[in-house]
């Protein structure tokens, strides 16, 4: 007889109802299954700039230090800078785990601390970590604890990974300039949003 260490569809089934049941009992009272996180720079900006990223993808780090922070600088007023959620969930151990961490802080307006932080401590993620770094955010932590453990956020999530899939992502990060998807370098990036703001003043 050949062994093998592949759960049987019982114990399967029994982990999926013990995990729903678990989520059930959950208190998701204050909770919103949206997403509150607001755009970087000026949500009137000229330039909108979105973002497919995954949290714990080490390209997307280098492009929130080296794009995503200078442009916002660079640009001030004239550029929205939005994110969505694209978790590479069969690369990334923690993807997920982090974007709902990220969306639970957004609804008590720390959405751009924690991916901050998320970035910032990369390296040393783990469970206790992705909670970790909401409580140095002061956060209400009840609040942030039973809106992770329900996973409330999670829809929301995915149906910005379907943006995305949808849109041609097929890897983080991804830019689109105002619909457009352009390369993820500070030259291209430069370049689409230098063009449409001239385009913008001349209709002005």
């Amino acid at each position: 007889m050949q062994l093998t260490d592949r759960p049987s569809t019982r114990t399967l089934a029994l982990t999926l109802a013990l995990t729903l049941a678990l989520v059930a009992c959950v208190d998701t009272t204050g909770l919103s299954a949206l997403s509150s996180k607001p755009p970087r720079g000026s949500p009137q900006g000229i330039v909108i700039v979105t973002e497919f990223a995954d949290l714990q993808c080490p390209a997307c780090k280098a492009a929130h230090s080296m794009l995503h922070q200078p442009l916002v600088e660079t640009y001030g007023s004239q550029v929205r800078f939005d994110f969505r959620h694209f978790p590479l969930r069969s690369l990334h151990r923690y993807a997920m785990d982090l974007a709902e961490a990220a969306e639970c802080a957004a609804d008590q307006g720390k959405f751009w601390e924690y991916v901050d932080a998320a970035y910032e401590n990369q390296d040393s993620i783990n469970t206790k970590a992705v909670r970790a770094w909401a409580d140095s955010l002061k956060l209400d932590m009840d609040l942030f604890d039973r809106c992770a453990k329900s996973h409330i956020k999670r829809d929301m999530i995915l149906a910005e990974y379907e943006e995305g899939r949808k849109a041609g992502v097929g890897g983080t990060p991804t830019f689109f300039v105002n619909g457009r998807k352009t390369e993820a370098t500070l030259p291209a990036l430069t370049k689409a949003m230098d063009e449409r703001i001239a385009a913008a003043m001349k209709n002005l």
